[in-house]
């Protein structure tokens, strides 16, 4: 019977990494004033969901008047107040174009250094239209970024809406343009308008298009965060929730949700599914990080 168990093909899932985007470009205090704004708002929520069991901050950054921002100075302050409580903690930086789409801009947060720099930085691998925007994510832009995150030894988070971005990000580590990374970072985010459905087939799809050694993660975009929150956990994934894809906690949005909410429940949720949550020690270990 022994032999037999050790033979089966089901195996231990791997621990939990919950990821939270905690900002956005989107949201503001209009919309829900729990959504963090300021570079103390931003470091506080995200020391509170570490608390929940976050190992992944996903930080945007906003200037004095509460507006997406690319200005590193900013970024640094947000990244050093973080640190300052909690050196572990997995720190990724946008590089999104959805409002500022000069690759210089973009890029200026990955010129940090010492304890100012990102350990990741998002990297989406396409464009693709938001409901009233582009995304514009064109080739030379991608590579602009990749190249720059490589150099500078920041790993990419692979943001990925549609298939066809999971093609180019496995032809640029085939180039070396991305770092040949044993351990990839993928991020799945689905329901947005104008990109790939939150469905069971969508993600069975994608999934399936992912190298075989990728680590990932799944987001659903508003009313279809919890869904997808499941789903991944159940399958094995990692998950990524927070404020930036959705504002509300409940399907009839009537309860504006915060962060650390948002964490505490996909924690919880790993619990009843028999799934630990991994620390960010543990996730720095399973993403190749340096262990601060």
């Amino acid at each position: 019977m022994e032999d037999r168990l050790q033979d089966h093909p089901i195996r231990p899932f791997p621990k939990l990494i919950i990821n939270v985007a905690l900002t956005g470009v989107v949201p503001t205090k209009s919309d829900n004033p729990n959504v963090p704004i300021t570079p103390q708002e931003i470091a506080d929520d995200a020391l509170a969901c570490a608390r929940e069991g976050a190992s992944i901050v996903h930080v945007h950054a906003r200037d004095e008047d509460g507006k997406p921002t690319y200005r590193k100075e900013i970024y640094a302050e947000i990244i050093g107040r973080i640190r300052d409580k909690d050196p572990h903690l997995v720190i990724c930086a946008s590089t999104s174009g959805r409002v500022h789409n000069k690759p210089e801009l973009r890029s200026e947060v990955l010129s940090l250094q010492g304890e100012e720099r990102p350990d990741m930085a998002s990297l989406t691998l396409g464009s693709f239209n938001f409901p009233d925007t582009i995304s514009a994510n064109p080739p030379e832009t991608v590579v602009h970024l990749a190249s720059l995150m490589r150099q500078r030894g920041i790993k990419p988070e692979l943001e990925v809406f549609e298939a066809g971005m999971i093609n180019y990000g496995v032809y640029l580590m085939r180039k070396g343009i991305l770092s040949n990374d044993d351990r990839p970072y993928f991020n799945l985010i689905l329901g947005s308008l104008g990109s790939a459905r939150a469905n069971i087939s969508s993600l069975s799809h994608m999934s399936g298009c992912l190298p075989d050694n990728a680590i990932w993660s799944v987001g659903g975009v508003g009313r279809f965060q919890l869904t997808m929150t499941a789903v991944a956990i159940a399958i094995g994934a990692g998950v990524r929730v927070g404020l930036e894809d959705n504002i509300y906690f409940d399907h009839g949005k009537k309860i504006l949700a915060t962060n650390p909410q948002l964490v505490r429940r996909a924690a919880k949720l790993a619990g009843e599914l028999g799934r630990d949550v991994a620390c960010p020690v543990e996730t720095r270990q399973m993403l190749g990080l340096e262990i601060r």
